[in-house]
């Protein structure tokens, strides 16, 4: 008889032994109770770097092991996603996730797609310049066990067009020789939304002209430039002629349009400008004045229209640590049909790690991986709380 063999074999089945007796003895604490599922407690995000095609989105996920030991050797699994209008913004999972008991900290990176942008823009404007925003954050544990996180859904709200509409005279001056000034009056100014398509988003503008004169003023021409952060959106000419006759006021329609192929450029300025935007959109004139052949070029300065648009996508513009826009008015829900509320919002008190991988009260932390392809497979999210202001 091989005494080595005799060894070597029964070192095989008594391992083979206790690792099937470990998992009879996980399998049955589950069933008891005893061990319960990983959670997720609090979603924390940020923006980082941004270029011409991602947006970086730093996320931190405080993920509560009720259970008295670490999970580790890829017991723990973490989908999310979230979307804006049901559009899908992020979406990614990381395997092999190992935590402590307790409270721990997910580090994941991950890249929105600007792309997206336009396709959410279309949505937001169809919805009467509504978004709602929904996250869910699934954790995965021994045994097929799961949990869901669902923050409350978010609104955000913008109003972009209606300062526009005005009552104020503004008079249009020519600023040339031999030209009396002024040479309008804008009386009343106008705008509403058209019908927004997947390429563009138009605005109907119209303005009410009074002509001071007493003899006819030929408008020849307007045209128009939109920018936001001075990144140029949008602009155009309506080459049709409006006679004013003296003394008289006149409807005059002036149809402008956002180009949405490039609002995903218009979004890398706002991430980098800390998510504010100025909207300016400038208007011209070619006049003909009474006793002219020649049109001339005036700038409709009257009818300038400037708009700041400021979000807080995570709630945490106000925070240097990027800690305060926890979600933590949330819901988790088991795959049992339990149902529970969280109240236990609490992260690591720092930052700092121990040279194992732990923080320093015990929470361990995990960073964000890319696959082959460049893709990732830490989808970050956009977070539960975000404000939109516009002034």
């Amino acid at each position: 008889m091989d005494v080595r063999a005799l060894l070597v074999g029964s070192k095989i089945r008594i391992a083979v032994t206790v690792v099937a007796g470990l998992v009879l003895v996980v399998g049955g604490a589950f069933v008891a109770g005893v061990v319960g599922v990983p959670s997720v407690e609090r979603v924390d995000n940020r923006f980082g770097d941004v270029n011409e095609t991602d947006t970086e989105i730093e996320t931190d996920l405080v993920v509560h092991n009720p259970n008295p030991v670490g999970v580790h050797l890829g017991d723990v699994s973490i989908d999310y996603d979230v979307a804006m209008n049901g559009i899908e913004m992020a979406r990614g999972e990381k395997h092999g996730v190992g935590i402590g008991s307790g409270n721990s900290t997910v580090n994941l990176t991950t890249y929105l797609q600007n792309e997206r942008i336009p396709d959410w823009w279309v949505s937001h404007i169809r919805g009467d310049e509504q978004t709602t925003m929904t996250v869910d954050a699934e954790v995965s544990g021994l045994l097929g066990q799961s949990a869901t996180f669902q923050p409350a859904e978010e609104s955000i709200e913008t109003d972009l067009v209606s300062q526009f509409n005005s009552s104020e005279d503004r008079p249009v001056n020519a600023d040339v020789t031999l030209v009396e000034d002024p040479v309008l009056v804008i009386e009343r100014t106008n705008a509403s939304w058209g019908e927004v398509t997947d390429s563009e988003t138009p605005i109907d503008l119209e303005f009410q002209a009074y002509n001071p004169k007493s003899s006819p003023v030929v408008i020849s021409n307007i045209g128009y430039n939109i920018t936001m952060n001075d990144i140029q959106v949008g602009a155009g000419e309506t080459r049709e002629t409006e006679t004013i006759p003296g003394k008289t006021s006149r409807v005059v329609e002036t149809p402008t349009a956002i180009q949405n192929q490039r609002l995903d450029d218009w979004w890398v300025s706002h991430v980098e400008n800390d998510q504010t935007t100025e909207l300016r959109i400038d208007f011209y004139a070619e006049i003909e004045p009474p006793g002219s052949d020649d049109p001339i070029r005036v700038p409709l300065d009257g009818m300038t229209y400037t708009k700041t648009i400021e979000t807080d996508m995570f709630g945490t513009k106000g925070d240097a640590s990027g800690d305060a826009g926890g979600a933590d008015d949330s819901k988790t829900t088991t795959t049992d049909g339990d149902t529970t509320t969280t109240e236990d919002d609490s992260t690591t008190e720092d930052g700092s790690t121990t040279e194992d991988g732990t923080t320093s009260d015990g929470t361990t932390t995990d960073e964000s991986n890319t696959t082959e392809d460049g893709g990732t497979t830490d989808d970050g999210i956009l977070a539960r709380g975000p404000t939109l202001r516009t002034d």
